[in-house]
């Protein structure tokens, strides 16, 4: 899948405790590096989660960025998932003014795009929209002449697609028999092993 621009997604395994998203955003800065977004949320995995992390830089930018996360203890596993087939999605919740004579309207935009309508005011609603940033980014500009109030954006979240040889947006995960590998991933930690 095409990034924009410069712009690389890296997904990390990192321990679900205090102190990690610190951590990591601090060693983003330290190294004057930009994030143009970052999401975090529990994995499938009981005491770890899953980071997305959208990274501005050349090719070699991105590869010291990967090598200075994965020497975070906290960090488990970090993957460069630019250039694999992936599934991006992002969250907005747009709150824009309406009036009695407009609601109409903007309800016909939203149902246009599959968004949802979460909250009606007397003078406002908050619309509710999944998926790929041009999307949000174009039900944005359609709603913009009504006046967007205010909106809030997750970034982005990504991961590999469905493949046939089971493949993950990282090596951590479990085979079809529960077996852990022993290999490390460069910073001490022990992998679960994917088939």
């Amino acid at each position: 899948m095409s990034q924009n621009g410069d712009q690389h997604t890296l997904v990390a395994l990192v321990q679900d405790r205090p102190g990690v998203l610190t951590r990591v955003a601090s060693m983003f800065r330290r190294r004057g590096y930009n994030i143009a977004s970052l999401a975090v949320g529990k994995s499938e995995q009981l005491g770890l989660s899953r980071m997305t992390v959208v990274v501005n830089g050349d090719d070699d930018t991105v590869a010291q960025v990967t090598k200075q996360l994965d020497k975070l203890i906290e960090v488990i596993h970090v993957s460069n998932i630019s250039n694999e087939e992936i599934v991006v999605r992002e969250l907005a919740l747009i709150k824009v003014s309406s009036t009695a004579t407009n609601r109409g309207e903007i309800i016909q935009i939203v149902n246009l795009f599959r968004a949802n309508i979460v909250d009606v005011g007397t003078q406002s609603m908050v619309i509710e929209i999944t998926g790929e940033e041009d999307k949000i980014q174009a039900l944005y500009s359609l709603l913009e002449p009504f006046g967007i109030l205010e909106m809030l954006r997750t970034g982005r979240v990504a991961m590999v697609r469905g493949q046939s040889d089971g493949r993950v947006s990282d090596s951590i995960g479990f085979d079809v028999y529960g077996s852990r590998s022993s290999t490390g991933n460069g910073n001490g930690h022990g992998e679960v092993r994917v088939v």
